[in-house]
């Protein structure tokens, strides 16, 4: 196994550890009342910018001292001194809005599956419009996912909050459209910095018409920026780099960990129960989708070459 493969696995590894950190630090903010929704994604935001245009700065001047060797600045960094876009940015902060206001009633594992089944059932239908045809494996995989968001929301005393349901539903289809754009990134740095300084306007806002409903305490405020400086800062910028080498099939499997990991993260730190209903519609959901990945990935795989 050469460098760039250990790279690659090491900030993929990250990288899903952070996204199961977001969900945990969010829920806990929230499920505390330690701050409000909308302050938890300013600060989070606001975080995140700041700690990525300083490494930008940081590493654009490493780039200058080290100039001609072949070292992350220059992999990762100033490449067509790419600046991100206002659609990516646009993504990134309807992924975060709708992602806070989801948590204030969903338990972590709960708001993580719905989370990444509707970001991996995204780029499923996002493959599709680009004209790849589902196969039968396929077709029965995405039916066996749906089914389990069904089984999640059928009417019981267990039923996550529907407000909450279509709210992490918004958020993940804004992360799986953030995500397939990510893939074309030649600087992640550059590229996830400018995206979250991007979002700027959006989170003025977001200020503006939230100002009166603010509620912040000291343990909040340190959630929101652990959230936005580590685990989204550091964390995407993590991905956006495992995504300049994963296929769109290696990135949407991966994802399948995030909701585990936020599962047993809400156990140890929010102190939250694993109903049978989440490990039911968990396996139906993550095993569909499953289905569909692998299957695609092997009949890929399996097809005759071109000559």
């Amino acid at each position: 196994m050469n460098t760039s493969h250990i790279k690659i696995i090491t900030c993929t590894t990250f990288a899903l550890l952070a996204f199961a950190a977001n969900s945990v630090l969010c829920r806990l903010a929230l499920g505390e009342n330690t701050i409000d929704a909308a302050s938890f994604t300013i600060i989070r935001l606001l975080s995140g910018i700041i700690i990525l245009i300083s490494a930008v700065k940081m590493a654009s001047k490493s780039n200058q001292d080290t100039s001609g060797q072949n070292n992350l600045s220059q992999s990762y960094i100033n490449k067509n001194n790419s600046k991100g876009s206002w659609l990516s940015a646009a993504m990134l902060f309807i992924y975060a809005v709708a992602f806070s206001f989801g948590y204030i009633s969903l338990d972590t594992g709960t708001g993580a599956l719905i989370l990444f089944g509707a970001v991996q059932i995204t780029m499923i239908v996002a493959s599709m419009l680009l004209g790849n045809k589902l196969r039968f494996s396929e077709w029965f995989g995405l039916i066996i996912a749906f089914s389990g968001f069904v089984y999640l929301i059928i009417p019981t005393i267990a039923t996550p909050s529907l407000l909450g349901f279509i709210l992490m539903t918004v958020s993940g289809i804004a992360w799986a459209l953030y995500t397939l754009k990510g893939r074309t990134s030649k600087s992640p740095l550059n590229d996830t910095a400018y995206n979250f300084l991007r979002t700027s306007p959006f989170v003025l806002a977001l200020i503006i018409f939230e100002f009166n409903n603010a509620h912040i305490t000291t343990d909040g405020a340190i959630l929101a920026i652990l959230s936005g400086a580590i685990a989204s800062g550091v964390g995407y910028l993590l991905w956006y780099i495992a995504l300049t080498e994963l296929s769109v099939t290696q990135a949407a499997v991966v994802q399948l960990f995030v909701p585990v990991l936020a599962a047993i993260g809400g156990v140890i730190f929010s102190s939250e129960l694993i109903t049978l209903r989440l490990i039911g519609a968990s396996t139906l959901v993550l095993g569909g989708i499953s289905i569909v990945t692998l299957g695609n990935y092997y009949f890929a795989k399996s097809a005759p070459k071109k000559t």
